[in-house]
């Protein structure tokens, strides 16, 4: 499977609608983010049921600046609506393959328990009269 283009104008949708989206925040004058191109071109083709989605930090400001993208490549894996993990920097192709396997041998109920938990317990209690 190739990957696709997103923008703010169909992010949501796509991470909404697929069980996992590997996202690259990328740019074109990007060294590295081309090295890793490739990579990340191959990986999409190994595992056809995953969406490999690909962000032009350049063009899509607003939407680099939301998920608070300072430096590129960034890599965000989605799962279930929710980031499983991010990090800046071009991975090898193995590293890739883990992540992937990693976060798709995950027990989404148990994580979306936990932050359910967490969200519950942040919450700070209301004063009263």
């Amino acid at each position: 499977m190739a990957t696709m283009d997103l923008t703010k104008e169909n992010f949501e949708k796509t991470v909404n609608e697929n069980p996992m989206v590997i996202v690259d925040f990328w740019a074109p004058w990007c060294g590295p983010c081309k090295g890793f191109a490739p990579v990340y071109e191959r990986a999409s083709e190994a595992y056809p049921d995953v969406v490999f989605a690909k962000v032009n930090t350049d063009e899509e400001q607003e939407l680099a600046g939301a998920f608070g993208i300072r430096s590129i490549p960034t890599l965000m894996v989605f799962r279930d609506k929710v980031i499983l993990f991010q990090q800046a920097g071009a991975l090898p192709g193995t590293a890739l393959d883990q992540v992937i396997t990693q976060a798709k041998s995950l027990d989404m109920a148990k994580v979306q328990k936990e932050i359910r938990q967490q969200n519950n317990g942040s919450r700070k209690p209301e004063a009263r009269e």
